[in-house]
């Protein structure tokens, strides 16, 4: 089980790296949120209430993929761009999140951060993966790198994701913490580039 002083280790790291990170990343980040401004005709960069490290709220950060559609009954749909699909793809509308790393409501390995009706509904052992903050990227993450596309090949995505792929990750993400080891964090943030 991950301890006090690998927690603080965690932090460091994700800290320094991020400082690192920010002067490469912020010029095509904020190119980002331009474009997605324009493409959606909303302000580029989105903000959403996540639950992060203990179960406490947090806003995350990501460029805007979606635009507002309204529908003849007058029903907003939402639907994401050319652009936005492309972002997605690449997970590249994730980038902003580099400065939740380092405010220090994320960081670069962990659970992701789920809306409220997930983590926050944890009970026993389960509450576990709240001992950590949440993550960019980690070991359900990359499992689930194409949960998009699987959820849009089911019948009832919604109940899919909450009786299949979220207590799988549920799982992987205990494992992940029972057998923590900095040299873990590190391969997870290798696959990731290379994946």
């Amino acid at each position: 089980m991950i301890t006090k002083t690998q927690l603080r280790v965690k932090r460091s790291f994700d800290l320094v790296f991020s400082i690192i990170l920010i002067p490469v990343l912020v010029i095509p980040i904020i190119f980002f949120i331009i474009i997605a401004t324009i493409d959606t005709g909303q302000s580029g960069l989105f903000l959403q209430r996540r639950i992060g490290q203990h179960g406490k709220l947090f806003h995350i950060y990501k460029v805007r993929t979606l635009r507002k559609e309204k529908h003849v009954l007058g029903h907003l749909d939402m639907s994401a761009t050319r652009f936005g699909k492309f972002l997605r793809r690449y997970k590249l509308d994730e980038l902003p999140q580099i400065f939740n790393v380092l405010i220090g409501n994320m960081g670069f390995v962990g659970p992701r951060p789920d809306i409220s009706g997930f983590a926050d509904e944890l009970e026993n052992e389960d509450r576990m993966i709240l001992k950590v903050k949440p993550g960019i990227t980690g070991p359900a993450t990359l499992k689930y790198k194409d949960e998009e596309t699987i959820l849009s090949q089911q019948l009832d995505p919604k109940s899919y994701n909450r009786t299949i792929i979220w207590p799988d990750k549920v799982e992987i993400n205990k494992k992940y913490l029972e057998n923590y080891s900095f040299s873990l964090d590190l391969s997870f943030i290798l696959k990731s580039i290379v994946n």
